[in-house]
């Protein structure tokens, strides 16, 4: 067996015993055998000596180490920490793996290549050598002295039995289960086993995790005559073993191991047949054991050993010179036959692997010419099968294309008949539905002329007053005939004497009834009579109404002197403000239709800016003045506080209104709040509130500065309303900037409402056709192509024009009128796709 042997510890165990292992080096020595040597010492002796092998190593504490370094730790600390010895050794059973992994996995030993088991026996024994390396270095730590005994054997168990047999071992310390699980493992129990078959002299100690658990008692002593005896000047405690291996040296003396010194380390290597004993300065520079040493040398250290025992000191100290002659010598050469071994070694793996590479290699080699083999036979068959797949294709494609230009022509047919019958139908309903509308409120109104002029005739004649300023209600409705003066009983009537269920409205000017008036829906405006300022918006709303006709205005029916009321048309969908807010759980208003409302807005105000010889300032524009009719057509009203303004002192800056503002602050002209001025451009101030409001659906206070906000950090989408629906980027930022321009706090810097912007805005909601490519029109019937074809001139035709050109006869180009080189179509698949997309998106 090989010596494993570290260098002297430096420090106390206490402080290293937990510390990593490293793997110290490694010295071989081989001379003579152990018998050999005691038999020169006896005949140079002259007389034969006994001794107890109790004394050897029984006096020593031997502890079994395995595999698992943690279990060994704690048998080794436990024995420096309970027996305080200053001697130890290490007793390992080498287990053979019964496997051998290769490349296609594990294989029995049996089984596998020779080599290969050889190699892995010989990684197995490097392995054990390593661990057996860490445990030696953990001893030399702790200050204490320790040898080595292995033995291979297929169970650890009967090597253990084994070793201490062979070495007559004393003491024994090895590891153990709990009590409480001996019952379980009582009957495969290494502990177990070692407890029935060790011999009776040896004492054996079960630990486990660092805990005595129980003892085994030695029941008789053992004294042994052996054939080799040593001689009497070498103290038993110097001695030491090499294991049962063949691979360990014998005995070697040394004068200077003679010497009995406590502070010196040795480490100890204990077997059956042969024993070696390296001192420690040695074994820091040796690395591997040698297998052979000169023999010429050892005969004559032996011929030496054989002289009588009364040669001089001076012959022993020749001796003794020789000796360790042979031994430098011996050093040397087991250093270059152990290099020159592993050298071999390597070479041989190295060989070996790639041996076993090259046969990996042929085999994947036969392998894959198998493999490519059968992939091409395959790939041969699946491109028949797939030729045969294509022409079925080409055919089938063929047709689909005729069905599918057939499909695309009457679909296309289809959807233009069908939407030219929806516009037709709906033109038609809406043309008849105005001529009856119009035929009845033609009719109405003649029947509320004679009937108001009857009733003025009366009041004429009776000459009453019922309320103050009647005179100038009178000259008003003189100047307006199609205005219908109301008594106070029909007014009652119609509402069921202003009864709060018929109510739909009501604010600071007095509230707004819902009533029927001559079989036709009006709302009833009925303000506070105490109030002067109402009854004098009374007489201007009456004043101004009565002479404006416009589709974007709420049309004034009549009025009631003698309750202060005004009764106008009656519009279903409220006003804007319920819409924009969803009050009263009216839907959202479309992206269209708001632009369209907008738009109708701008033409009102045109309308009302442009009257002559007076200029009309409506002065209070906000969403609830606002009014939807049921198709969702604006119509502005509450012209009460409208003003009159001869269009000579529009422009001059000393014009000033006669009222304070009245209007709500948000949609109020800044001008008009600092010096009272009311100009046409405080109407375009409101009018940029609303479309803004039209595009967010937020309220108006900082609304502006908010858009302004948005626009700047290019977030303008952020901002729209998403219930209107996908807004057009286009149109929103035009809409934006019109909102904004018109917002501006200094009149001079916003724009004028000219029929060019209410055009440009009443063109916004109406999507713009898109103009037909031209490459996608038939040469010859100047229609959008379903089925192009190219023809040899180069040009593209529908295929049904360009077949009955062909077929008529003609042999030319329909376009250069030149002879065509060949009569084959070729279809343009690409010009079809594009011609299909243009018509999904148009």
């Amino acid at each position: 067996m090989e010596l494993l042997t570290p260098t002297p510890p430096p420090q106390l165990a206490g402080n290293h015993f937990s510390r990593a292992f490293y793997s110290p080096t490694i010295s071989h020595s081989f001379v003579g055998s152990r018998r050999d040597f005691h038999q020169q010492h006896a005949s140079a002796t002259g007389s034969p000596w006994q001794l107890e092998i109790t004394e050897e190593v029984g006096e020593r504490v031997t502890v079994a180490v395995g595999k698992a370094i943690d279990k060994s730790l704690a048998l080794l600390q436990f024995c420096f920490q309970r027996f305080c010895c200053p001697e130890i050794v290490l007793l390992h059973v080498h287990q053979p793996s019964p496997t051998i992994p290769t490349l296609l996995g594990k294989l029995p030993a049996s089984q596998a290549n020779e080599e290969m088991v050889a190699a892995f026996r010989k990684e197995e024994i490097e392995q054990t050598r390593k661990l057996l390396f860490n445990y030696l270095n953990v001893c030399r730590k702790a200050k204490v002295k320790a040898g080595v005994i292995t033995i291979e054997a297929a169970q650890v168990k009967k090597g253990i039995v084994d070793l201490v047999n062979m070495h007559s071992i004393r003491k024994l310390v090895m590891g153990a289960v709990p009590d409480n699980c001996m019952k379980m493992k009582k009957a495969s129990s290494k502990a177990n086993f070692a407890a029935r078959n060790a011999p009776p002299f040896c004492e054996i100690w079960f630990v486990n995790k660092r805990r005595h658990v129980w003892t085994k008692e030695a029941s008789e002593s053992l004294t042994i005559f052996p054939s080799v005896l040593s001689p009497p000047d070498i103290p038993s405690e110097r001695l030491s073993f090499s294991s049962s291996s063949n691979l360990m040296g014998e005995l070697i003396s040394n004068r200077t191991c003679l010497q009995t010194d406590s502070s010196n380390t040795g480490v100890h290597c204990f077997g059956v047949g042969n024993q070696v004993h390296i001192e420690p300065d040695k074994a820091e520079g040796a690395s591997s054991t040698s297998r052979s040493c000169s023999t010429n040398q050892i005969d004559s250290l032996s011929a030496e050993r054989l002289l009588p025992s009364e040669c001089s000191n001076v012959e022993e100290e020749t001796l003794y010179n020789k000796l360790k002659e042979v031994m430098c010598l011996a050093e040397t050469l087991k250093d270059e036959a152990f290099a020159e071994l592993v050298k071999c070694k390597s070479l041989e793996a190295e060989a070996f692997e790639a041996i076993n590479k090259v046969k990996v290699f042929d085999a994947a080699c036969a392998r894959e010419i198998k493999l490519r083999e059968e992939v091409e036979d395959i790939l041969r068959i699946t491109r028949q099968q797939q030729q045969k797949l294509l022409e079925q294709r080409e055919e089938v494609t063929r047709d689909l294309q005729k069905m599918m230009t057939n499909v695309a022509v009457l679909d296309i047919h289809l959807r233009r008949s069908t939407h030219r019958r929806e516009e037709v139908a709906g033109e038609l309903r809406f043309i008849q539905a105005s001529m009856t509308t119009l035929q009845d409120e033609k009719e109405e109104l003649l029947q509320q002329k004679e009937e108001a002029m009857c009733q003025l005739e009366q009041w004429r004649s009776r000459g009453h007053t019922g309320v103050p300023n009647c005179d100038r209600f009178i000259r008003i409705f003189n100047e307006s005939l199609e205005v219908t003066e109301f008594t106070l009983s029909d007014l009652q009537t119609a509402t069921c004497n202003f009864s709060e269920s018929f109510k739909i409205g009501e604010g600071g000017y007095g509230c707004v009834y819902k009533g029927e008036i001559f079989n036709r829906s009006v709302a009833v405006k009925k303000l506070h009579p105490h109030n002067m300022q109402c009854r004098l918006e009374f007489q201007q709303e009456v004043l101004v109404l009565s002479k404006l006709r416009h589709p974007n205005l709420v049309n004034l029916i009549g009025a009631c002197p003698e309750a202060w009321s005004l009764v106008y048309e009656y519009l279903p969908n409220g006003s804007l403000q319920d819409h924009l807010f969803r009050k009263r759980n009216t839907p959202p208003l479309t992206w269209k239709t708001r632009t369209r409302i907008a738009a109708k807005i701008s033409s009102a105000l045109l309308f009302l800016h442009s009257s002559k010889p007076e200029k009309i300032i409506h002065g209070d524009l906000k969403p609830e003045n606002i009014l939807l009719d049921s198709y969702f057509n604006c119509r502005i009203g509450d012209f009460g506080i409208c003003r009159l303004v001869p269009e000579e002192i529009v422009d001059f800056p000393s014009f000033r209104r006669n009222t304070e503002p009245k209007s709500s602050f948000p949609y109020t002209d800044p001008e008009l709040q600092r010096n009272g001025n009311l100009t046409p451009k405080s109407d375009v101030y409101s009018f940029g509130i609303i479309i803004l409001q039209l595009l967010t659906g937020r309220p108006p206070v900082g609304l502006t500065n908010e858009v302004r906000r948005a626009v700047l950090s290019g977030k303008l989408t952020s901002i729209l309303d998403t219930s209107a629906g996908e807004w057009p980027l286009l149109l929103a930022k035009r809409l934006v900037d019109v909102g904004l321009q018109c917002c501006e706090l200094n009149s001079r810097d916003r724009p004028e409402l000219t029929p060019a912007l209410a055009r440009e805005l009443d063109q916004l909601h109406v999507p713009e056709e898109l103009p037909v490519p031209s490459f996608f029109l038939c040469p010859i019937l100047r229609d959008i192509m379903h089925d192009p074809q190219v023809v040899a001139d180069g040009f593209t035709y529908e295929g049904e024009a360009i077949r009955g050109w062909l077929e008529d006869g003609h042999d030319t180009s329909p376009m250069t009128n030149l002879k065509l080189s060949h009569l084959h179509l070729t279809p343009n698949h690409a010009l079809r796709h594009a011609i299909q997309d243009w018509l999904c998106q148009s």
